[in-house]
């Protein structure tokens, strides 16, 4: 799989057939192969993870379906009002939070409930299976309360606890510098409780730095090695 960073939390993953796009919202994308089935994911509304601009992709590709969370839901008024392609509108699906979703044959999606907005992703791929976060992290801020900080403790463990043994063969996830020296918790948990066989850091907001602060870490000793180093948009990555 060819995988290449976006920007923030997007990502692109290739496969020989099929291509994903998760989270977009800004940046240059590649131009894929007319002829490959694309996926783009949105995992919540915020605008750091999804815009509008993604539908216009439908008049480049026919053979396009967004996969959407369910809170961006739409209906026909909205997307006459804010203009969405004609041809992008029958090729939307709403996903909710913990279902399992056979889109073809060979490609099953599976939602978890972030702790922030929306859903995380796990897409099993012709026999691969990539695991996207979105916002789905261990939101622990100094200076919060102990109940806040036990309750967005109990829900993050919750969900992970779903992955727990999984073998992932691509992980994004946020490692998000504004925590503080909270940065790394969520990332940690993951890379422990499942089987992650490539990491990839995000959301980091342009400060890539956090990525060599984690690898730096003696927490990090058993899995540095699977992190990579997404330093810049338009990094390729070969998995």
């Amino acid at each position: 799989m060819k995988v290449t960073y976006i920007y923030h939390s997007c990502f692109t993953v290739e496969e020989q057939e099929v291509v994903l796009i998760f989270d977009y919202f800004k940046g240059d994308l590649p131009r894929f192969d007319s002829d490959k089935k694309i996926y783009v994911f949105s995992s919540h509304k915020h605008a750091d993870h999804f815009s509008k601009i993604i539908f216009k992709l439908a008049k480049d590709y026919k053979n396009i379906s967004f996969l959407l969370s369910n809170d961006i839901k739409m209906n026909e008024k909205y997307m006459e009002r804010v203009q969405i392609p004609e041809e992008a509108r029958d090729k939307i699906q709403y996903l909710r939070k913990n279902e399992t979703y056979q889109i073809m044959e060979d490609i099953k999606v599976e939602t978890l409930t972030s702790t922030d907005e929306g859903v995380a992703f796990m897409v099993t791929l012709f026999g691969k299976t990539i695991y996207f976060a979105g916002d789905l992290n261990w939101w622990t801020w100094k200076g919060e309360t102990e109940e806040e900080y036990q309750d967005m403790t109990k829900r993050f463990f919750t969900e992970i606890d779903k992955l727990k043994g999984r073998h992932l063969d691509l992980a994004f996830l946020p490692l998000d510098g504004r925590q503080e020296e909270r940065f790394y918790l969520g990332f940690d948990h993951v890379m422990r409780e499942a089987e992650v066989i490539n990491a990839f850091p995000m959301h980091y907001w342009e400060k890539p730095d956090v990525i060599q602060r984690l690898k730096e870490m003696e927490v990090s000793k058993d899995y540095r090695d699977r992190i990579f180093d997404v330093m810049e948009p338009g990094q390729v990555f070969e998995c």
